[in-house]
């Protein structure tokens, strides 16, 4: 450290200023991170009983591409900042970092370069974590996760058991997504627009295929529920997990199908008049007509009160009742075939919700259970197999599709809800339930649709045809992957003790080991499935020749508790330590990107809760605060490898320094704003920070002093100081808007340097300059760590930059004495006048009106009004 060799008294001049010294941040940058490298306790968390406050700051890890980009760099930038600023605020720190590791990308980079994944996988890891290091994120290696190496993923497997106990994993026969691309399964989560989450441009097919599922639904309404209570959680993102969870209440109705009728050419024309005794016969009893019946279709409708109003039900084309009518008619089955295919079609242009509307009578009938009313079964090329039931009553006179449907195709159009009895002669979709009464409804003609749709629902179901339900969008989590690089599914089969039904391993085998060299050039079935010494093991129950599952687990479920490990990393006996979980969640403050706000988000959430049904945890979510950064952009779009624009960092730290490259990042723009890539801002951030080192460097032995004498004009330097202080104290605890609290250091430096006449003269104290100098670079410490631990050093400060405390502010000081408000004519800048910072609107316009540049201005003019937004400006209405 250098001496204070040139330490003055107030009112003297500095004396032989120490020579200008050239920023040169690879030299400072290199030498720094070799200190901080040597030292593994530097960014470790303390132990329990520390007597800090705790705060888990936590990015969400990064798959190992190989290579960081400046979107990497962006969101660890944040989390860092904010753990440094932490430190520095008192509190015990928890900031690691690992690696998602296991999935397709890497086992499609290893066909493509003939490399085995794992080995590709680890190579990146190591290239990715010298990046970061030399970026100098403050993580805490010692707790480093590797989701694909066995320490880690055995407790994949121990919690797939665990759930199986619970019956929360099982195999099923089911309709899957299934990626040609991927040759794999996708959960409904990884399905896009009708495409494949990694594969944009692939059309997701649909196969019936048995594979496993982790039953996600049994924590529908928690999920649900537990929404309301992050408030910490932006509400974009809890929107989103809203829609998709998609709860909706409602009624499951019965309708029975009839057999086709001779003669009938125009079903429609029967249901308006053939029917109408029939109608009037049954609808007493509430019963459907069955004799005739060779089959149900269940709908399920959230208005069962619109039910007078169905004048059609209308099936999926895959629905298996469409399937039964067109076996019988080769003519129908063309027609169906057709509406698949436009359906399909939609799907690939992720067009679906503006299909045009196509459908098929079937020429077949069901009956209303609720008046016995024969309806015409119609196919139609916009309802969903896999939504509901697949099947809709269709009432066009309340719903806007089926009144499109139901013109286009001369279906009756039946008003049964109305703003009052006397009022409904309206053919327009109207359906308000707080404000309406059934008509033309029977027995529950005149009630509220509330009320109708309790009381119609408990009808149902006391007489058999239907009962009140919930359903959600929200559907079991498929996690069987046919794809070699991911956790193998700790079950067995035996065909003498259980051919058909899976068996659990011992938890005393687990891992389960990955076989390490093994053929996945071949992409029919799983590549496990040829490994035989991997297939062939011993049954758990008989000790007999039994086989492996050889699918893998879908890659989400590593990351869906990898952040638990991270507090007992080394754990050889748990995923975990449950003292040292509980101490630690939920996480403080989570960052990661919006595009996780469906898949790793909501299964990281159900996860969570599992663990604390199996006793190992206390908290019910993850996180309890989490921010969404915005994405940074180039060449008008997100800096991606597939779109060939992104932006090296190893590049920008080869010229301008990792200080500059990640201050840039979060100056150039909120950080949940997407920001704009140039690289001119961070040549400009560079040089700020030289313009900074030649500051400190001449003034370090001053900045050094303890000299306690003061002069008039330390107040100036002193008042932007802590004006400073509370302005970025205030954004780490608000909105982050770490742009504008970088905005504020320059503007300090820059009062610094107008001042410098006066500091070299003694008009300035050296305790000001001191305090000044002190509080410029611990400010700086959390958004240039290299930077600021070297300027520490330069002023004599003791200890470790970033655990030296914050700041703290002078409210006194900070307050400011005087506003400057900008005074508008007609809109237009004239002046700005200086006011005290208390004044009132009739202080502030008076000042605006006695202003010389502004009388000028409005000279023979009448001032029509005038507008004062507090604290922002003036602006006078004049003719």
């Amino acid at each position: 450290m250098p001496e204070n060799q040139n330490t003055r008294q107030a009112g003297t001049s500095v004396s032989s200023p120490q020579p200008e010294q050239r920023y040169t941040p690879s030299e400072i940058e290199l030498r720094w991170q070799a200190r901080w490298d040597a030292d593994a306790s530097l960014y470790a968390a303390e132990g329990h009983d520390s007597g800090k406050p705790k705060y888990y700051c936590l990015e969400m890890l990064p798959y190992p591409s190989g290579a960081l980009h400046m979107g990497h760099v962006r969101n660890y930038a944040i989390g860092d900042a904010l753990a440094r600023h932490m430190w520095m605020r008192g509190y015990n720190v928890l900031h690691p970092m690992g690696w998602d590791a296991f999935g397709l990308p890497a086992e499609n980079a290893a066909l493509k370069n003939g490399v085995p994944p794992r080995e590709w996988t680890l190579g990146n890891v190591a290239a990715m974590k010298k990046q970061m290091r030399r970026m100098g994120f403050s993580y805490d290696w010692s707790t480093e996760v590797t989701t694909c190496l066995p320490d880690y993923y055995r407790w994949n497997q121990w919690f797939f058991l665990k759930m199986f106990e619970k019956g929360l994993a099982f195999r099923k026969k089911s309709k899957v997504n299934w990626c040609p691309e991927c040759q794999t399964v996708l959960a409904n989560e990884q399905v896009i627009g009708g495409r494949c989450w990694r594969h944009e441009d692939t059309v997701v097919e649909q196969r019936d295929l048995t594979q496993w599922f982790l039953r996600i639904t049994k924590y529908a309404d928690e999920l649900l529920e537990g929404l309301d209570k992050l408030e910490g959680w932006p509400e974009k993102v809890r929107t989103m997990q809203r829609n998709w969870i998609g709860r909706s209440e409602g009624a499951l109705v019965d309708f029975a199908v009839e057999g086709a009728v001779d003669g009938e050419a125009d079903p429609s024309a029967s249901l308006r008049d053939d029917n109408k005794k029939n109608c009037d016969d049954n609808k007493k009893s509430g019963t459907a007509t069955k004799d005739r019946s060779d089959g149900v279709i269940t709908v399920f409708t959230t208005r069962v009160d619109t039910i007078f109003g169905a004048t059609s039900v209308q099936l999926a084309p895959e629905h298996p009742v469409a399937k039964a009518f067109a076996l019988e008619d080769d003519a129908l089955r063309v027609k169906i075939e057709g509406l698949l295919a436009e359906q399909q079609k939609a799907r690939e242009s992720d067009a679906l919700g503006a299909i045009e509307k196509h459908g098929v009578d079937t020429g077949r009938f069901a009956v209303n259970p609720f008046n016995g009313e024969r309806v015409p079964i119609w196919v139609a090329n916009y309802i969903l197999a896999d939504y509901g039931t697949g099947a809709i009553m269709s009432v066009p006179a309340h719903d806007e599709r089926d009144f499109e449907f139901a013109q286009k195709y001369g279906l009756p159009i039946r008003v049964v809800v109305a703003p009052n009895p006397d009022s409904y002669h309206i053919i327009l979709p109207y359906a308000d339930e707080t404000e309406s009464v059934l008509v033309d409804s029977g027995e529950w003609s005149g009630l509220s649709c509330v009320e109708a749709q309790e009381k119609m629902a408990a009808f149902a179901k006391d007489k058999g045809f239907g009962t009140p339900t919930v359903t959600y969008r929200l559907k079991d989590w498929g996690v069987s992957r046919q794809r070699y690089w991911g956790t193998p599914i700790p079950m067995v089969y035996c065909d003498k003790c259980s051919p058909d039904e899976p068996m659990p391993v011992a938890e005393s085998e687990l891992p389960i080991l990955l076989p390490e060299q093994i053929d996945i050039t071949q992409t029919n079935g799983s590549p496990l499935g040829r490994v035989a010494e991997f297939v062939n093991t011993i049954c758990p129950k008989c000790g007999g020749p039994a086989r492996r599952e050889t699918d893998t687990m879908d890659t989400f479920v590593d990351s869906s508790w990898y952040f638990y490990r991270y507090t007992d990393a080394k754990n050889a006996k748990a995923p975990f330590d449950s003292d040292k979980a509980n101490y630690w969640f939920p996480i403080d403050q989570y960052i990661g990107g919006v595009e996780h706000a469906i898949l790793h988000l909501i299964y990281s959430r159900f996860w969570t809760k599992v663990m604390r049904d199996l006793g190992l945890i206390k908290n019910d979510e993850p996180a309890e605060r989490l921010f969404t950064q915005g994405m940074v952009i180039k060449d008008g779009a997100k800096m991606s490898k597939s779109k060939g624009n992104v932006v090296s960092p190893d590049e920008m730290i080869a010229r301008y320094g990792a200080d500059a490259t990640r201050m840039y990042a979060l100056f150039a723009a909120p950080p949940d704003r997407d920001l704009e890539w140039q690289e001119e801002g961070v040549a400009g951030i560079s040089r700020f920070l030289a313009r900074v080192h030649r500051l400190v460097t001449k003034y370090a032995d001053a900045a050094s002093s303890s000299d306690a004498a003061s002069t008039p004009k330390d107040q100036v330097l002193l008042r932007r100081l802590h004006q400073t202080i509370a302005k970025i104290t205030q954004d780490f605890d608000g909105r982050w808007h770490f742009n504008t609290s970088i905005s504020s250091i320059m503007i300090l430096v820059n009062e610094i340097a107008a001042n410098e006449t006066s500091m070299d003269s003694g008009e300035i104290s050296s305790a000001a300059i001191a305090e000044v100098f002190r509080g410029l670079i611990l400010l700086l410490a959390p958004f240039a760590p290299y930077f600021a631990a070297e300027m520490w050093e330069q002023i004599g400060g003791e200890g470790v930059v970033f655990r030296t405390p914050w700041p703290a502010v002078n409210e006194e000081l900070a307050r400011e004495d005087e506003v400057e408000i900008p005074v508008q004519v007609n809109g237009k800048l004239v002046n700005v006048v200086k006011v005290p910072a208390d004044s009132d609107d009739s202080v502030v316009k008076a000042a605006a009106l006695a202003d010389e540049k502004v009388k000028v201005r409005i000279e023979g003019k009448t001032v029509v009004k005038v507008i004062v937004v507090p604290g922002k400006l003036v602006n006078l209405v004049v003719k």
